[in-house]
């Protein structure tokens, strides 16, 4: 049996600084990620004026309730979404004039639905260029709260940042959301917005899903980051590909707090052995994949892996109810889809949906990934069994896991 451990949550990490920047005292982060999102959302803390000290295995933040500590800063959010979505929101509850940019990667994604929502609770901000984008001017005058309906099918990164918001308004928050996807990164929002000391409660009705979040700030503490599911799941789908393979993971258990962990259940449809403890997830191979339909809405980050292991499974695989996915780092569904013809793979596609047929794939091939990593790290999959494939562009894992490329050889070697 190989165990691997994995880095920590990106998702969980970039919540977790904001948190800590926020919390009244100082805030220790226990094995947070290392990579270029996550050392992105410190810096642009630090920019903002918190501090933030670094050191091997814990990360020191202090927190100021009361906003960032300077009247007026440049904040650079790299390629990081979570960087470009939730700093606006925490300097908004401030004092001063922040302007925020991105690579042009990031410039290309969407913001609008959540900058919308920010103008209708009262704060100045605009946009440089194109509107809905960065880059992004926030004039931070302190936020009363009230009442706010957001549509979060693109991102549920938006109702995240709102949400974060919340406990640092005057009088809370109320948001009513239209549309979701990804909900079950909600749910980690939630769990630790609760374990620094917010209060929410949700109702359900017929106007849609809304968030109560009361007024109470936040407070520090010592919080542990698990390992990213998502980065887990190409360490989960190579076990399941390969005779005989076999991986664990510690500290991703029956109480996780991310739904792509659920990537495995997909893995045990179609024919591989999974087991979750309290403490960890282990997938073993049993010699065979069956095709399935599967609805990935709540776990697309983990559909670029899913495709990449597709071909070998002894049916169609058809994954629904992504469109999401074509607002990524890149269009996530076509760059799939692309990349699996260059290997001879028959996939066709819709709006929301791929499908692709049994087949071997075959090299040479480089993989044109859009400076995407994560369809690098799933294509390394696929390549475990196709000789020949190459990446245009290798380094781009170093969003998320800066050494992904050494330690995934040296996990299939034991396999």
């Amino acid at each position: 049996m190989t165990v691997i451990d994995i880095p920590g949550s990106k998702s969980v990490t970039a919540r977790a600084l904001f948190l800590a920047a926020a919390a009244e005292g100082t805030t220790t982060l226990l094995r947070p990620l290392h990579s270029d999102d996550s050392e992105g959302f410190a810096e642009g803390l630090k920019a903002l004026g918190y501090a933030v000290r670094q050191e091997p295995g814990a990360w020191h933040i202090e927190g100021r309730p009361a906003g960032p500590g300077v009247a007026e800063a440049d904040v650079y959010c790299r390629d990081g979404a979570t960087t470009a979505r939730f700093l606006p929101a925490l300097a908004a509850a401030g004092h001063g004039t922040f302007r925020f940019d991105a690579s042009a990667q990031m410039r290309r994604r969407p913001l609008g639905p959540l900058t919308t929502a920010l103008r209708e609770l009262g704060v100045e901000l605009g946009h440089g260029e194109r509107e809905g984008h960065h880059p992004l001017t926030v004039t931070g005058r302190g936020i009363k709260g009230g009442a706010v309906r957001l549509d979060a099918g693109q991102s549920s990164q938006y109702l995240t940042a709102l949400l974060l918001l919340g406990p640092l308004t005057a009088e809370g928050l109320d948001i009513t959301v239209t549309d979701l996807v990804s909900e079950p990164y909600v749910e980690i929002t939630l769990a630790m917005m609760r374990a620094f000391g917010a209060e929410i409660t949700r109702e359900d009705d017929a106007e849609g899903r809304t968030y109560r979040v009361a007024p109470t700030g936040y407070r520090a503490c010592t919080y542990a980051i698990e390992p990213d599911a998502s980065t887990s799941s190409y360490f989960f789908a190579a076990a399941a590909l390969v005779p005989g393979g076999e991986v664990t993971v510690p500290g991703l258990g029956t109480g996780a707090l991310q739904g792509d962990l659920a990537f495995v259940d997909v893995l045990r449809r179609m024919g591989a052995e999974v087991e979750i403890t309290d403490t960890a997830t282990t997938v073993r191979s049993t010699g065979r994949l069956h095709g399935l339909t599967v609805n990935m809405r709540d776990i697309s980050d983990t559909m670029p892996t899913l495709a990449a292991l597709a071909p070998f499974a002894e049916g169609p695989v058809r994954i629904e109810d992504v469109a999401n996915t074509r607002v990524k780092e890149c269009d996530r569904l076509d760059a799939c889809a692309e990349n699996l013809r260059r290997l001879g793979i028959d996939v066709a596609t819709g709006p929301d949906w791929i499908e692709i047929r049994p087949g071997t794939p075959a090299g040479p091939a480089e993989i044109a990934t859009h400076g995407d990593h994560r369809i690098v790290m799933s294509f390394a999959v696929t390549a475990l069994r196709t000789p020949g494939i190459t990446f245009d562009d290798p380094g781009c894992v170093r969003k998320t896991f800066p050494d992904f490329h050494p330690v995934f050889a040296r996990f299939t070697q034991g396999l």
